[in-house]
């Protein structure tokens, strides 16, 4: 942006084209001066400012990247009908509380609502926090809705090199349910807390999945924000005296508490902040339909978890299995009735390529998008597909190749919607990814999205996916007609 004048806070594209021919004009002006002696004088025109060009060239510039904008201002993004009424009650919303929660299901434009709301506030600065692969999608929304504040684009997991220089009117928290760990704070949670101390800033909340494994998650994603309505509590234990019903479980002789069963109560304290809005109501008629697609792996991979099932370690020439305790008897389960495997060393490697082999020869010919749970995962799809499959959403977007992206990374803030199929080559213990990933097929005008799950015959992931399903979806009270 140095080769053209920066914006002026609150001018729009037009008025930078009227004040920048307006310096033009100044610094084109001429005066008559005489060259010559006796009857070879003459008159001509010399710039009156000679030591300014460069700065003249600047507005010559400027003119053209502002009439442009301009240009592509009247083609801009429109907003629709229910994002409109959205906008104008959530500014009312956070004029009033300075904070605003918009729990609004995935697909029907939560982003680009909240950065009209961001516009209709008139903020100079905005500070928007998501995920690193959906930051070329706001961007894109950024541009097309060219508004007059800046923004500045981060991923949750760079806040520590933010600029505390920075000065930001508002924050937006795109999926904030990230932030929702309990009963202690997240480091994350912390981070944005300190953040919003430091700028005092309006702040918008966004997710398509405020609560989606308890009501307790709500805490710590608005603690930080100084009217929020829990703020009588100094921390997540106080909190629970009141909205949670503690329970005590056994673990290995240990009694622990467990937090996770909070009452709806916290919904209606949040009522007065929040704007929920379903697909359904924006006019979505699509309809997610799942299929189980069952593989048998190599006998040597059921003969390694035979082997681990039995004696808790396997010892190699130079690595290590071990299975020593029922949570890591599971883990190592999981992994291997995918075929891959991390040893107790730290490295890692694929013992049987069955599942990626099969995904590439039962969708030949489809572009499709590939959730995978394990990094080598990864590493067996691409060595299967070679050229023809991408992590890149831009390079998916504009070829022919397939896509594939990590569960908990892909899961969110972004649309897979050129995908003919959405297949998972594993499955997460996480409802969250269950609930978000699925959907990223959704658009306006498609009808079915077809989910395929690959699971290996006899293995673990028929009872992941059995448990996942069948946990209470804390996410639809959200979107009760009582909430709006």
């Amino acid at each position: 942006m140095n080769d053209v004048f920066e914006r002026r806070y609150y001018y729009s594209n037009l008025q930078m084209v009227k004040q920048c021919e307006l310096i033009k004009g100044v610094l084109s002006r001429t005066k008559e001066v005489k060259e010559g002696r006796g009857k070879n004088i003459k008159i001509v025109k010399k710039p009156l400012y000679p030591d300014d060009t460069d700065i003249l060239e600047k507005a010559i510039r400027s003119i053209e990247y502002y009439k442009k904008l301009h240009e592509l201002e009247q083609t801009k993004v429109k907003f629709r009908d229910y994002q409109k009424e959205i906008i104008e009650s959530g500014f009312d919303i956070i004029s009033r509380h300075k904070f605003l929660y918009l729990a609004m299901e995935v697909r029907t434009g939560k982003t680009l609502t909240s950065l009209g709301i961001a516009d209709k506030l008139e903020v100079e600065s905005v500070l928007f926090i998501t995920k690193k692969k959906a930051i070329s999608s706001i961007e894109k929304d950024y541009g097309m809705l060219s508004p007059c504040y800046k923004i500045h684009l981060t991923n949750y997991e760079n806040l520590h090199n933010l600029d505390v220089d920075l000065k930001f009117d508002l924050i937006v928290l795109d999926e904030a349910h990230s932030i929702g760990a309990f009963p202690k704070p997240s480091k994350r949670a912390g981070q944005v807390s300190r953040i919003i101390k430091r700028h005092s800033p309006y702040v918008i909340l966004l997710s398509g999945t405020p609560t989606p494994e308890s009501y307790s998650q709500m805490y710590h994603q608005v603690y930080g924000i100084p009217n929020n309505p829990f703020r009588e509590f100094k921390n997540f234990y106080r909190f629970s005296d009141k909205y949670v019903k503690v329970r005590e479980k056994r673990f290995s002789g240990l009694v622990v508490k467990d937090y996770s069963d909070g009452y709806e109560t916290i919904l209606d304290m949040m009522k007065p902040y929040t704007i929920s809005y379903t697909q359904s109501e924006a006019g979505f008629t699509s309809k997610i339909t799942e299929e189980v697609l069952e593989v048998e792996m190599k006998q040597s991979t059921y003969d390694l978890i035979a082997r681990l099932k039995r004696d808790l370690v396997v010892e190699g020439k130079n690595e290590v299995i071990l299975g020593d305790s029922s949570v890591k008897l599971m883990m190592k389960a999981h992994q291997l009735y995918s075929g891959t495997i991390k040893f107790e060393s730290g490295n890692s490697m694929i013992l049987d390529y069955t599942k990626a082999e099969f995904i590439k020869s039962h969708f030949a010919g489809s572009k499709i998008g590939i959730f995978y749970k394990f990094k080598e995962e990864l590493n067996a799809l691409q060595e299967i597909y070679g050229d023809e499959l991408t992590t890149e959403l831009e390079e998916f977007n504009s070829t022919g190749k397939s896509i594939a992206l990590q569960i908990v990374s892909g899961r969110e803030g972004i649309s897979l919607s050129k995908a003919e199929y959405l297949v998972y080559y594993n499955i997460d213990f996480s409802a969250t990814s269950y609930w978000q990933s699925k959907d990223r097929m959704t658009t306006m005008d498609r009808l079915c999205n077809k989910v395929y799950w690959i699971f290996s015959k006899n293995g673990i992931e028929h009872d992941i996916y059995k448990a996942v399903t069948k946990k209470k979806d804390y996410t639809v009270s959200h979107f009760k007609k009582t909430l709006l």
